[in-house]
């Protein structure tokens, strides 16, 4: 039985059944009041009173119900009227009329649904319940049933609900700050914002960017209001007005934008992006619908998307190899879609260096399209990203170079490699070049010859971008390449350069640049590297051993090019001087700086290489031993043209010069050895030196040569010192004693002095005139202390014979030889002689030469000075023994004035020796061995007066 209530009560009862949520009494009364409750009615009452917290599945049937008209209340409702039964007519229509029943219309609803009240009740409805409740999960229970209701419907449900619940619970478990109602009137930049801003936020979210796009993106695409150029219609724009020149879509615009900026702050980002997303035509609509593009603006968004993609390759800031790969996939992506052939992965494009000959012609390279690597890359002037193959060619050259670099340890990004191609900046290229020669130098496996011949691959692919090897005499008009405007030349030096640094085998290097039929750097050029890498090798060295470290490289090098560096070029052989010096010098400890060991390069820049031979005879003790092997250094350091340097210290030893610096070298070293020996007590060994090398080598020249006969010869300063110091030097307890005595005189004393004598001797030869007088003083000295020790020696042989003749006295034997007396033995003493002088002799000297040489009257003074001094007379023989200094000095004066004067010669003193027990003269040792140091005296003043040496060939005779 029918519940009879009036229209007020029955819409009242309606809004309180909806109130308490009882679906089945609402649709009872709906289906017994139908008259009252009209479809709208029940909308609104439900839109207003219905809660929010109501499952969809609950009151959806309802709504089809409504929809067609059509109810079918439950048999068992038992309607609950008491709500309205205490109320009057006029009561309920007062209620009715505060009722406050929300319209089902509003302003931005859609105009298609403007007369659909289902349409307008869904959407207004999901709104309630997400502003409301925030049950995003109900709505598309609500909704979904009814997608085919309208198209409205199905458009509002996958361009606004289905990217809201997925962007909010589905994808990404975070509510959003808006409500689905805010959401539906975002502009479009903000929309994209809000639906991405996860997208970017974590690095597992890189993983998951292409299902964004697709899935959140992609629907909310899915509404006409997304595509204003169509127009209200629906329709796109006509042939007479391209797409290009209207904003066909300007939410996918800002996806692109979106996605290029993502390039910048977030490569992987980007890269995933575009990797995991097609375009346009790639969306995700949840089996809810299906995209409406035709095929010219697939077309034009598919351009759009290829522009933005090949954008997001060139922004990618990173260097790194993860992000020059992503870039390199985004150009595969690019490839497959503008369906050009496919092309390798960037490791093996990397090992190929496939040419671009096309690009490297064309004037996409030309450097006013620098400014499109930075700014306006999505714009449609924008050369460098507009989809072509020769834009690719161009991309994948530029990633390509980028790559090279990075992996060598250079790190480029792929706007820099784009921007070194383009520009026309030598500096820049050069100095990008010079860091990659030296990474290559540093990074890879130097004993490889497949390591340094694929670095020179790439080093030349680099240069032009494979022009030369594709274009061939067509490559000079080629613009490519990062390192383009750098000589080939120049690129083959430093390669040559760093692959004889590097390598320690140079069959590649000798392959490339000697042995080849296409020689890439001329024989001179070559030379030049050899030589400037072999010294470069010996000044790193640490070890001066020849078969070690860098010393071993230095001559490694110089003879690896047989062809190019002959063994008889001035260099080669200063080279292998400087080897051989240096190896000699590892024989020996040395210690230049204290805490430093010696390395060769201090012996190659020392300021005084010969010094380093007295260092090393301080710090080798015995070693002046081997004064051989020392001059042997000193000779290679003068071949090697260490002793004699320009103004800006290169070697400038001339072959004049060479003999010159030859002697020197030889006399120093010579003088070190004698002091070396001198300063470990070694006498015997300084001694040897001095008589038998000193004599032989020291050609002193005092004075400059006359002009124009020839270079100034140096002056020996150092033979004259060293046979001083051995005159000077005295016996001691620490002084070596002599292996063997030969001739000479048992009396070690007596012998020491004997030996003194001759190196003073040899001083006064070879000193210069300002230091004779120190010379003779100590030669002075020395005689005194040699006539002491001789008189004491006769002492002790005379009491030795006496203390014999008294133990054995002896009778005379008839016929017996009976001595006659004894003869004076010994020089005169050499005090009293020095106190008879009163001038020196080089005074005396210079004082009488002028005379002397004009006339034989003006010698008187020599005679008498002879006379004085030797005690003999003029033209007569003196015993040497009486003579003494005055009669050698008067002999060897009488000598080289050339006539025959003097008092006892040297000669004569000789032959005046003491006589044996036979009666014959018997000239002991050590007279002749002064009589032979007064003679050399003498004979070495001669060049003060000019005379030519005494001839006594006669004599001897």
């Amino acid at each position: 039985m029918a519940l009879v209530l009036s229209p007020p009560k029955t819409v009242l009862l309606a809004v309180h059944v909806a109130t308490a949520a009882d679906v089945d009494s609402l649709i009872w009364l709906a289906a017994h009041h139908s008259s009252i409750l009209r479809p709208e009615l029940l909308l609104r009452i439900l839109l207003t009173y219905l809660p929010e917290t109501l499952r969809s599945s609950a009151y959806v049937p309802f709504l089809h119900q409504v929809n067609a008209g059509e109810y079918e209340p439950p048999s068992d409702v038992i309607i609950d009227h008491t709500a309205v039964d205490s109320l009057t007519d006029d009561q309920a229509a007062r209620k009715v009329k505060k009722l406050g029943l929300v319209t089902l219309s509003w302003p931005e609803a859609p105009e298609d649904v403007a007369e659909d009240p289902l349409s307008l009740f869904l959407i207004r409805r999901a709104y309630k319940v997400d502003e409301g409740a925030r049950l995003l999960s109900q709505l598309p229970e609500l909704v979904i049933p009814f997608l085919d209701h309208s198209p409205s419907i199905r458009t509002w449900t996958i361009s606004i609900l289905l990217p809201f619940v997925r962007r909010s619970i589905e994808f990404y478990n975070e509510s959003l700050p808006i409500t689905l109602e805010e959401f539906s009137r975002l502009e479009d930049d903000d929309a994209v914002d809000l639906l991405l801003a996860q997208s970017a936020s974590t690095p597992e979210a890189y993983e998951n960017i292409g299902r964004d796009l697709k899935g959140i993106v992609g629907p909310w695409l899915y509404n006409e209001k997304r595509w204003p150029a169509r127009g209200r219609d629906g329709k796109k724009p006509s042939e007479d007005s391209p797409l290009e020149h209207h904003n066909l879509c300007p939410g996918f615009e800002r996806v692109l934008e979106w996605l290029t900026a993502q390039a910048l702050s977030s490569w992987k980002v980007a890269v995933g992006g575009i990797e995991q997303w097609d375009g346009p035509g790639d969306v995700d609509l949840g089996g809810y619908g299906n995209m409406w593009l035709d095929d010219a603006e697939q077309e034009y968004l598919e351009h759009r998307y290829a522009r933005a993609a090949l954008a997001s390759a060139y922004l990618i800031p990173e260097p790194s190899a993860d992000a020059l790969k992503g870039a390199y996939s985004i150009l595969a992506k690019i490839t497959d879609m503008m369906d050009y052939d496919p092309i390798t992965n960037l490791q093996m494009a990397a090992s190929m260096l496939a040419p671009c000959p096309e690009l490297c012609q064309s004037e996409i390279l030309s450097p006013k399209n620098t400014t499109y690597m930075r700014n306006d890359l999505l714009g449609e002037s924008n050369v460098l990203t507009t989809p072509s193959k020769l834009t690719l060619d161009m991309l994948h050259a530029t990633i390509l170079s980028a790559f090279i670099l990075s992996r060598a340890g250079v790190p480029c990004s792929i706007r820099m490699a784009g921007e070194l191609a383009l520009l026309d900046n030598e500096h820049e290229q050069k100095e990008v070049f010079l860091k990659f020669m030296r990474a290559v130098s540093n990074r890879g496996p130097k004993t490889d010859d497949s390591y340094w011949a694929k670095a020179r691959n790439e080093i030349l692919w680099l240069r032009d971008w494979g022009a030369e090897e594709a274009l061939g005499d067509q490559a000079s008009t080629a613009k490519g390449g990062v390192f383009r405007l750098l000589k080939k030349e120049s690129i083959e030096i430093e390669f040559l350069k760093a692959l004889l640094s590097n390598s320690p085998e140079y069959s590649l290097a000798r392959s490339l640049y000697e042995d080849g039929l296409d020689l890439p750097l001329p024989v001179n050029i070559v030379q030049d590297i050899v030589i400037a890498s072999a010294m470069n090798a010996y000044d790193n060295a640490s070890n001066p051993n020849r078969t070690r470290g860098g010393v071993k490289k230095c001559d490694d090098i110089l003879y690896a090019f047989p062809k190019s560096i002959d063994a008889s070029l001035p260099e080669t052989k200063r080279i292998d001087a400087l080897l051989r010096a240096t190896h000699e010098l590892s024989e020996y400890r040395l210690v230049l700086k204290q805490g430093e060991p010696f390395t060769p390069v201090v012996l190659r820049v020392h300021s005084d290489p010969i010094s380093i031979v007295g260092k090393v005879l301080e710090q080798n003790p015995t070693s002046y031993t081997n004064i051989q092997d020392m001059l042997e250094i000193g000779f290679n350091m003068v071949k090697a043209s260490l002793t004699v340097r320009d103004k800006h210290g290169h070697p400038a030893l001339s072959p004049e010069d060479e003999p010159v610096q030859l002697s020197i070298a030889e006399k120093r070293i010579t003088a070190l050895c004698i002091d070396a020996a001198l300063a470990e007590h070694d006498f015997e060994t300084a001694y040897s030196y001095v008589v038998s090398r000193l004599s032989q080598i020291a050609e002193a020249v005092h004075s400059p040569s006359k002009p124009g006969s020839g270079p100034k010869k140096m002056v020996d300063e150092w033979s004259w010192k060293a046979a001083l110091n051995a005159g000077k030097h005295k016996r001691t307890s620490k002084s070596t004693r002599p292996t063997h005595l030969g001739t000479a005189s048992g009396n070690l004393e007596i012998r020491h002095l004997e030996q003194r004598i001759e190196c003073l001797s040899t001083a006064l030869r070879i000193a210069p005139p300002s230091t004779l007088q120190e010379i003779l003083n100590t030669f002075r000295r020395c005689e005194e202390e040699l006539e002491t020790a001789i008189k004491a020696e006769e002492a002790e042989e005379d009491a030795w014979d006496t203390a014999g003749d008294l133990k054995s006295p002896r009778k005379a034997i008839p016929g017996e030889f009976v001595p006659g007396p004894k003869v004076q033995r010994g020089p005169v003493s050499a005090a009293r002689a020095a106190e008879d002088a009163p001038l020196s002799l080089f005074d005396l000297a210079r004082a009488v030469a002028p005379s002397a040489q004009k006339n034989l009257g003006g010698l008187a003074s020599f005679q008498r000075f002879g006379q004085a001094r030797g005690g003999g007379k003029v033209g007569t023989e003196s015993d040497a023994s009486s003579g003494g200094i005055g009669g050698a000095l008067g002999g060897g004066f009488g000598g080289f004035l050339g006539g025959g004067l003097g008092g006892g010669s040297s000669d004569a003193g000789s032959a005046q020796g003491e006589e044996g027990d036979d009666g014959r003269p018997k000239a002991r040792k050590r007279d002749q061995l002064r009589d032979a140091a007064m003679g050399t005296l003498v004979s070495g003043v001669g060049w003060l007066v000019g005379a030519p040496p005494l001839d006594r060939s006669h004599e001897r005779e």
